[in-house]
């Protein structure tokens, strides 16, 4: 792929997130400055009400996100700009099989996400599943796909998105409540939904990496940004809420063969999943973990250094608001080996000059 004319300075932005990912990185930082929302974000607010909507048109779709890094061209960061699918989300791997997809929209970050009721009553129906890519949802991928490649020629980039793989698919099958008394109940039947996801999932992936084409050799990702290889984003989320144990028992084999299928991958941690964060960071093939931030829970960024020492050194990513970023920087007192996500930077002029000193960033 050429350059990307909403990406200036690209080579120098790979040349450092792949130094990060490669973990070569260890006493250096990288961050992606992030704006109050502009006019993209502004208009979607302004045309779009909050909760459940149709499937939108993918030209609109493209032409929201060609608006939202038009506005971010002048910002000299680690970011590589990408859409992306976020109306194939989860629903999209219910709707190969037949599911009910349903739609909903947040005016506020200007995504359209998608997720499916439960698929199937009882095992009894499990077998009648097909996965096909000739129904509604494989013929919506496949145009929003060909859309978001030819709109976003030249200019930007297409994101990897989510897997619903593992114990994920099994939350389709039956709902959340339920996959858990499975396990129990019926350990058997739900090993081979895992092995039916690790197809649906693999085939999915498989359409995406051969018509996107990687960029530098790479793979683009709103989490991690930009990526060596073909690099999968693997979703945790079922263990958030079970043991180590559990994770073990059922969670690691899955994650492992998805990202070995690939050339790695990465997962994100809840704050109510930072307990998995010494085993997932042990995964065969990962490449990076996005600590996300919920309520009830401390911000990753105040517990950095501690998440650092637990995860070793694989990279990590982190939001964190400006005032408390900038400070870290003052005082030196960053960790290193992460990707910063700073929110609320006032305007462009301030974002590349906090860049400058990010470059020059070394820990002790």
């Amino acid at each position: 792929m050429a350059n990307l004319s909403y990406c200036a300075g690209a080579d120098e932005r790979i040349e450092r997130l792949l130094a990060l990912y490669e973990r070569r990185a260890g006493d250096r930082v990288c961050a992606v400055m992030q704006l109050p929302p502009g006019q993209a974000q502004r208009e979607f607010s302004e045309a779009h009400e909050a909760g459940y909507c149709e499937y939108p048109d993918p030209e609109e779709r493209i032409g929201y996100w060609d608006t939202l890094f038009a506005e971010r061209r002048a910002i000299l960061d680690d970011s590589i700009p990408a859409a992306y699918l976020s109306e194939m989300d989860q629903g999209l791997y219910g709707g190969l099989v037949g599911g009910e997809v349903r739609l909903l929209c947040d005016p506020g970050s200007g995504w359209i996400s998608s997720m499916v009721p439960p698929l199937i009553r009882d095992w009894g129906e499990f077998d009648r599943l097909e996965i096909s890519f000739d129904n509604r949802w494989g013929r919506r991928y496949q145009r929003q796909l060909e859309v978001f490649r030819q709109g976003a020629r030249g200019k930007f980039a297409v994101s990897h998105f989510i897997l619903i793989d593992s114990l994920n698919f099994v939350y389709e099958l039956f709902g959340a409540g339920r996959t858990y008394e499975e396990m129990i109940d019926n350990p058997q039947q739900v090993r081979r939904a895992i092995d039916f996801a690790f197809e649906l999932n693999s085939s999915v992936q498989d359409y995406f990496f051969a018509q996107i084409p990687l960029y530098q050799g790479g793979t683009c990702s709103t989490f991690a940004q930009w990526l060596p290889g073909r690099v999968v984003s693997e979703s945790l989320d079922p263990f958030h809420m079970t043991s180590v144990d559990t994770f073990e028992e059922w969670g690691r084999a899955p994650a492992e063969s998805i990202m070995a299928r690939y050339d790695g991958g990465i997962i994100h941690l809840h704050g109510n999943g930072r307990h998995l964060l010494e085993a997932a960071s042990t995964l065969k093939g990962l490449k990076a973990i996005y600590l996300g931030d919920d309520i009830g829970f401390p911000p990753a960024f105040q517990a950095l250094p501690e998440l650092r020492r637990r995860a070793g050194d694989v990279p990590l990513s982190a939001g964190v608001n400006y005032a408390d970023f900038t400070a870290a920087l003052d005082a030196h007192r960053l960790t290193g080996g992460v990707l910063y996500l700073v929110n609320g930077v006032p305007d462009i002029a301030t974002a590349n000059r906090v860049m400058e000193r990010v470059r020059e960033y070394r820990c002790d």
